[in-house]
């Protein structure tokens, strides 16, 4: 099975970057809102606190948590895809007040100091990691003890369950058609090469253990097509 190459990862990311909003909603039905919302329920962001948006992308998560750390408060988004960081700087630009900042970096080495986030969020991120297990030693390096950082991405079901035949449904009967129509086929199809790689809820939750997590649990939703990670250092 094929590693991620993280040069071929921003490349992907660069390109479907301008339509990456709107099919987000459209393939979601814009659920994908309402799952960022139980991520940053489970962080509880307070004014005041410094929270850490990794793989950040074009930046709607981020956004959000800066809505909630004022006043005091700062959130740092990091990506290593110049084109949504682009996006993501627009976008902060209309909504001036919000204390967020931007940087192009490693999830897996972000130069960072020990301890430096009260919490944190990763969406859709890890799946797409070169080392998933080492980027979650680095999250749980980047947060002060009992700071909680929550991670969102697809599930990965067992093989036989109606939840991984309803996804292989959705990848290949939704997904790819989609992205079709706006010239991102081959982008989008590799959606379920990543999560044939991917680590499963129980796998997910010994890395983060062995990370130094005290508190790991996986909760899937939308009927197990999706996941939430629930950390806490």
């Amino acid at each position: 099975m094929a590693s991620v190459q993280p040069e071929r990862i921003r490349d992907l990311f660069d390109s479907i970057a301008p339509r990456y909003d709107q099919l987000n909603d459209l393939l979601s039905l814009g659920l994908h809102r309402i799952w960022k919302r139980q991520a940053v329920a489970w962080i509880r962001p307070r004014p005041g606190q410094r929270l850490l948006d990794l793989c950040c992308g074009t930046g709607d998560l981020a956004l959000l948590l800066a809505s909630k750390v004022r006043p005091g408060g700062l959130v740092l988004g990091l990506d290593a895809a110049d084109a949504p960081l682009a996006i993501a700087r627009r976008r902060a630009d209309r909504a001036g007040w919000l204390p967020v900042e931007w940087r192009q970096g490693d999830a897996l080495a972000t130069g960072l100091p020990e301890g430096w986030a009260d919490g944190a969020v990763m969406a859709y991120g890890l799946r797409n990691l070169a080392d998933p297990a080492g980027g979650l030693v680095e999250l749980h390096r980047l947060l002060r003890p009992g700071g909680r950082a929550a991670v969102l991405d697809f599930n990965r079901p067992e093989p036989a369950s109606a939840p991984a035949a309803f996804q292989r449904f959705y990848l290949r009967r939704l997904v790819v058609p989609a992205a079709r129509a706006v010239g991102l086929t081959e982008q989008y199809a590799y959606l379920e090469d990543s999560l044939a790689r991917f680590a499963t809820a129980s796998e997910q939750e010994h890395l983060a253990r062995s990370a130094g997590f005290s508190r790991a649990r996986h909760r899937p939703l939308a009927g197990g097509l999706m996941g939430l990670l629930e950390l806490e250092a």
